[in-house]
């Protein structure tokens, strides 16, 4: 009996079974990744993996690669054929092998660029794909620091909703306890509205502090490149090494220095080509030429030497233009520099002043605030109080975390510009 497990049949139905089953792991491992929450290291790394810029960038390095290889090569030789002398007029016009001086040719011909010449022109090239690299890290230093930024709002405004939730809760249970006191004749129909107004704008603030939750889950799904439904994950103390690297360090993990300096590299290595290109590139040629039978044939053997009868105005012009860039590059650094070391005091004096007074307010304020509901508490529970009083307390130590969660955003947003303008080490070493 024949075997039908190796029919083409049996194989195609076995590949759309394997095809089908590799779509739905693809297809689980998408939805997973939908319902898990975001941590900022999950983040991090999805914008990393996702980010149409950053591939973009990488195709100009390879693109800048392959030009490297081309550019230290000779320059294609060139196929030269055609008829020399040919009559044009008389008993042997437009004959080819009947007059002495008709000659069948064909030849080669090479522009000859020196071994030094295509050295720096190899040594530009690959300066072009550093400073490509360059372009790299920088896109990978925004996403991941807009990332980092788009995670912590999103981290912080969930924190916020909770916040707030609680804070309507503990209004609806004044509103009700208001309305209890207003039924034993303890409170005011004043009091109760006040409280349905009270409750009212802080439902209001809750709506406003969810969608403000939505929206930063949308700015963060716009770096991960993936739908993020929830973040996850407590945020880093901000303390950052940015401000203690020192410059030496500082120069090749910054983008915008590491541009800075390639722009240099690749001036000087434009300039070095320009003044070689003041030796012109000689051309050598040889030609096998036919005759007639009865006439010998011939090989010519020439050269072609460009002369440059105007090199002050023109490749002499061309490398002082070149050298005037390098001067421009280096000046650009500087002022590279500056801005960079100036923003990073800025960022870090402001990251210093966001730590003093979270610990100010997390020593007074939040103290004071708990303390206040234990001292109302206490003195309902004695008599001397009123139950106002008690949700009062309790409301402002809500109001008062909220405070604090704002100041805490606010000092992680500034600790993300700060750590995340630098490249890590491995990953610019990878470059």
């Amino acid at each position: 009996m024949p075997s039908i497990i190796g029919t083409p049949s049996c194989r195609r139905a076995s590949l759309r079974a394997r095809s089908l089953f590799a779509a739905l792991i693809l297809t689980s491992v998408a939805a997973y990744a939908q319902e898990t929450p975001f941590t900022l290291d999950a983040a991090l790394q999805a914008a990393t993996d996702h980010s149409a810029v950053m591939g973009a960038a990488q195709a100009s390095v390879r693109a800048s690669s392959e030009a490297a290889v081309r550019a230290g090569q000779l320059p294609d030789p060139m196929l030269k054929a055609g008829i020399d002398n040919l009559p044009v007029t008389g008993q042997q016009k437009f004959t080819v092998g009947q007059d002495f001086m008709t000659m069948r040719r064909v030849g080669i011909e090479q522009e000859w660029v020196s071994g030094e010449k295509r050295r720096l022109q190899s040594a530009l090239a690959n300066d072009v794909v550093d400073r490509e690299r360059a372009g790299y890290l920088a896109q990978l230093a925004n996403t991941r620091q807009q990332t980092a930024i788009a995670w912590l709002n999103a981290v912080y405004a969930k924190k916020t909703v909770s916040l707030q939730q609680e804070l309507v809760d503990h209004m609806s249970h004044e509103l009700a306890a208001t309305k209890a006191s207003y039924r034993g004749a303890k409170a005011t129909a004043a009091d109760v509205t006040q409280a349905q107004v009270m409750l009212a704008q802080t439902q209001d603030q809750l709506l406003k502090t969810r969608q403000t939750f939505r929206t930063a889950l949308i700015g963060l799904s716009r770096w991960t490149a993936m739908p993020a439904s929830d973040v996850t994950g407590e945020p880093p103390a901000p303390l950052s090494y940015v401000s203690t690297l020192p410059p030496e360090e500082l120069r090749e993990v910054q983008p915008a220095l590491v541009a800075a300096s390639r722009d240099i590299a690749l001036a000087d290595a434009d300039t070095a080509v320009a003044n070689s290109n003041r030796s012109p590139n000689w051309t050598w040629g040889v030609a096998y030429q036919q005759r007639g039978g009865a006439y010998s044939n011939m090989v010519s053997i020439g050269v072609s030497i460009p002369l440059p009868i105007n090199r002050k105005n023109r490749q002499d012009r061309d490398a002082a233009e070149k050298a005037e860039l390098g001067t421009r590059a280096r000046l650009m650094y500087e002022d590279a520099q500056r801005q960079v070391e100036a923003d990073i005091r800025t960022q870090s004096a402001t990251l210093e002043s966001g730590r003093a007074r979270i610990a100010n307010l997390s020593d007074s304020l939040l103290p004071a605030a708990g303390q206040r509901v234990q001292l109302a508490a206490a003195a309902y529970k004695a008599g001397t109080g009123s139950l106002a009083d008690t949700f009062a307390a309790r409301r402002a130590q809500l109001e008062a975390e909220i405070q604090v969660l704002d100041l805490r955003r606010d000092v992680s947003q500034t600790w993300a510009q700060l750590e995340y303008q630098v490249v890590p080490a491995s990953m610019t070493a990878g470059q």
